[in-house]
């Protein structure tokens, strides 16, 4: 059986030191706006992946106004939601991120970030795409105000 699943997650960008994009931190003279690292790319591919096994949405699994999410990593979520789906037989055949934003400039982080997920997810290299595209000025994207992210998964479940 498989289920695919869609993920959105946007963030205001603030003055700041860096920002946490795929569990890369990246230097900057901006942050993201969050009650955790702010890491829309992971996010939105939690969001995904749950809307894709039929669970809550990542507001309902991991509320932000619970304290023992304050500043966590969103990697570690990943890596919660990862052990849920194993534990209910499913695995990502493939994923696919756009990252929709003026600032930072993602293509030095691509590979850390595909590799950082793959990790999470246990899965191989090659079943992680990252990419990034900006709105040639336009939306809150374009005017450098926010970021946004997609990501889109298939999953399948073992029928053993």
């Amino acid at each position: 059986l498989m289920r695919i699943g869609h993920g959105y997650d946007a963030h205001v960008l603030v003055s700041g030191s860096g920002l946490v994009l795929g569990g890369v931190h990246i230097e900057s003279k901006f942050s993201i706006e969050a009650f955790s690292d702010g890491d829309l790319i992971i996010h939105s591919l939690i969001d995904a992946i749950l809307g894709a096994a039929g669970y809550e949405d990542i507001g309902s699994m991991f509320p932000s106004g619970d304290k023992k999410y304050r500043n966590i990593s969103s990697r570690e979520l990943l890596r919660e939601v990862t052990k849920k789906m194993n534990e209910d037989s499913y695995v990502v055949t493939n994923l696919d991120i756009t990252f929709i934003g003026k600032i930072p400039k993602l293509k030095n982080y691509v590979k850390e970030i595909r590799e950082n997920i793959a990790k999470d997810l246990g899965i191989d290299f090659d079943r992680v795409n990252c990419k990034a595209t900006t709105t040639d000025g336009l939306g809150f994207e374009g005017e450098g105000k926010g970021l946004s992210c997609h990501a889109v998964v298939l999953i399948e479940k073992d029928q053993d």
